[in-house]
């Protein structure tokens, strides 16, 4: 492929990408996926991978903050926690076996997909977003270990979330969205970091990536609230659906995207 072709691929799969992040999640494992069909190794499309989350959040972040979805006080206590494990997770990510990584995903999903299968608060939404959260110490200890997971795979980190925030903190599926961006947004800069003091970034796909995550996430996130939560939330489960499809050999997103890749 040209050189041309090649940042027209990271472009418009970023949007995909920032589209599905900023409403549901799993969009990482496409991010990946393509890296590592591009001649990426596998440590080096998890640290590029990072540049494209930050922008994507931070853009989320805004649009939700501008939109009072946010409410940053509560984001920042629960991001404290998370930057801390984030860093921990980031320093052991050298390596990344295969197996752990599709044992943490199959249990994300599984946990994420059982729950909102069979969770009935949906049936009567109601929309927390914008106003202080009532947060107890075992949330803290949650967004630790989230931290720690997003700083050593990442890759379904975004529905881990959502089940701590739908399960644990009663929160729609919305907000849970908002305290979702916002989290990795503050927390993945210091794993990105790591990455880049080891050498494992591609800037230049990294960049061109995180230019579509930004256009995908101001789509999603504008359009968001006019949606509405049932809408997310059917969205959130295909592509949770998709995901575990991938994991258990039903599909494979890498044949797909290779198939894709060579049409061009």
């Amino acid at each position: 492929m040209s050189g041309i072709t090649i940042i027209a691929v990271l472009v418009l799969s970023g949007v995909v990408v920032g589209i599905i992040n900023t409403l549901a999640g799993g969009g990482s494992i496409i991010s990946m996926t393509l890296f590592m069909v591009l001649g990426l190794p596998v440590g080096v499309a998890n640290g590029t991978n990072r540049i494209a989350v930050v922008l994507q959040n931070l853009t989320s972040s805004v649009a939700f903050l501008r939109k009072r979805m946010l409410d940053v006080r509560s984001g920042i206590k629960l991001s404290i926690p998370a930057v801390v494990g984030n860093i921990a997770g980031s320093m052991v990510a050298t390596h990344i076996s295969d197996t752990v990584f599709k044992i943490c995903m199959s249990v994300v999903l599984t946990v994420v997909l059982v729950y909102m299968i069979f969770d009935r608060s949906h049936k009567h939404p109601h929309i927390h977003g914008g106003h202080p959260l009532q947060l107890k110490f075992y949330h803290y200890i949650w967004f630790l270990l989230l931290g720690f997971y997003g700083g050593y795979i990442y890759i379904g980190l975004g529905y881990a979330v959502l089940a701590v925030a739908i399960w644990s903190m009663k929160l729609d599926i919305i907000t849970a969205n908002v305290v979702k961006c916002f989290m990795i947004f503050v927390a993945t800069p210091f794993s990105l970091a790591i990455f880049m003091l080891n050498g494992q970034v591609d800037y230049t796909y990294g960049l061109w990536h995180g230019l579509g995550n930004v256009i995908g996430a101001v789509f999603a996130s504008h359009f968001a609230m006019a949606w509405g939560v049932k809408f997310v939330r059917y969205f959130t489960l295909i592509i949770l659906l998709i995901c575990f499809a991938d994991l258990v050999g039903l599909l494979s997103l890498q044949d797909i995207l290779h198939s894709l890749l060579t049409m061009f």
